[in-house]
């Protein structure tokens, strides 16, 4: 079998070619548009798709350099952070509290559900936890620690493998479900975005022409932010404490943003939500073109069953439970498609999910802040604490 060896910048740039696919399918596809499906799940997929098959058929496999998917990421989330003013966030700190109990409860389900089906077909339950909440809320970082431990001191054989499949399952379906289930949502309760969010999201963004010094400026405040964040994951990192690598460029970017606004400062937000929109669908075609699809053809029919239903569980609990309980407005028909994102795939294509519908229906700013909180932050912790009482339950 050839090996082709791609560098950052080759890897790059097929990222960017299978984010034009995408773009170019959905132009042409009145389904894709129709559910919000995103351009850079349907690009990088088609990329994965097509590497797998060089694969099996044992012609050629790439192995991609992923250092500039991991600065796009960087940078989105770091765009995050200053889309957070605290005036349109007014109610976003029940909104965190109430998601997270939500999806705390989604992924007890999940792993009760998975030790569940696990033993009635014949497998060890503590595989369930692998096709449950360590793959699917977790991802594949999650995954990856948790499967090889599964193995190494539970003795519980191929879980390292299954869970990194399980979680390769999930990021490939959940730009799938979130679209739709959202559409029917916001189209059947007629609902529409909150007219203040609206007016302000048109203060920050005006129908203006391009202006290279904003631009430049969003990206070397951009830049700072995300250099001043490695410091206080650094810092939490050498107290014991874990957080993501993208954390701490959020959370500068978030004090700057409402320092700014405090002292009467205009930042280059219309600049830095458009350079946070460019890293997330290069970040997340990238992500998605680089994923080995066939190590999903080493789960057994039992696994697969599984995860199918697993799949169910997640579309109907976001579209019954997180729409119901989060208010039944709009900002909640936001959550149903970033719920189905994060819930099987992880905060990327919770947000691409999102963007997908904001592009049709408008914004939802207070989501689009507490996402990337519960579904990269709180919903680990929590994760962690339920899988070790499985774990020893089990």
């Amino acid at each position: 079998m050839l090996e082709i060896n791609l560098d950052m910048y080759q890897t790059a740039a097929l990222g960017a070619l299978a984010l034009a696919l995408g773009l170019f399918l959905v132009s042409r596809s009145e389904t894709l548009r129709r559910f919000c499906i995103p351009a850079a799940v349907v690009g990088g997929l088609v990329l994965a798709l097509a590497n797998s098959v060089m694969h099996i058929t044992e012609i050629a496999e790439f192995d991609f350099d992923e250092t500039l998917k991991n600065v796009f990421m960087m940078a989105f989330f770091c765009s995050v952070g200053f889309m957070a003013s605290f005036r349109m966030l007014k109610t976003g700190g029940k909104l965190v509290i109430v998601l997270l109990v939500l999806v705390s409860v989604l992924l007890v389900f999940q792993d009760v559900i998975g030790a569940a089906l696990c033993t009635a077909f014949g497998l060890d339950p503590k595989m369930g936890l692998a096709l449950g909440s360590i793959s699917l809320v977790g991802g594949h970082g999650t995954a990856a620690t948790y499967g090889e431990q599964l193995v190494e001191e539970f003795g519980v054989l191929n879980a390292d493998t299954a869970a990194i499949a399980a979680a390769t399952f999930g990021l490939a379906v959940s730009g799938f479900i979130g679209g739709p289930l959202s559409k029917r949502l916001v189209e059947k309760n007629n609902l529409r975005p909150d007219e203040e969010d609206i007016l302000i999201e048109q203060e920050e963004n005006p129908e203006t022409g391009v202006d290279n010094n904003h631009f430049l400026l969003a990206l070397l405040l951009m830049a700072v932010c995300i250099g001043a964040g490695t410091y206080i994951v650094s810092f939490s990192k050498s107290m014991g404490v874990t957080l993501p690598v993208y954390l701490g460029a959020m959370l500068v970017a978030l004090v700057v943003r409402n320092v700014a606004d405090y002292k009467g400062v205009n930042l280059p937000i219309r600049e830095i939500n458009t350079l946070g929109w460019i890293s997330l669908s290069m970040f997340l075609s990238m992500a998605l073109m680089v994923t080995k699809l066939w190590q999903l053809a080493d789960l057994a029919v039992k696994m697969v069953a599984i995860l199918l239903v697993q799949t169910a569980v997640v579309a109907l609990f976001a579209y019954y439970v997180i729409f119901r309980g989060t208010g039944r407005n709009y900002e909640s028909a936001a959550l149903v498609t970033a719920t189905c994102g994060f819930g099987l795939g992880a905060t990327p294509n919770a947000v691409a999910n999102m963007e997908a519908l904001f592009s049709k229906y408008g914004v939802a700013p207070k989501a689009y802040f507490v996402v990337p909180l519960v579904g990269s932050v709180f919903i680990d912790l929590v994760n962690t604490a339920f899988l070790t009482v499985f774990l020893n339950i089990l």
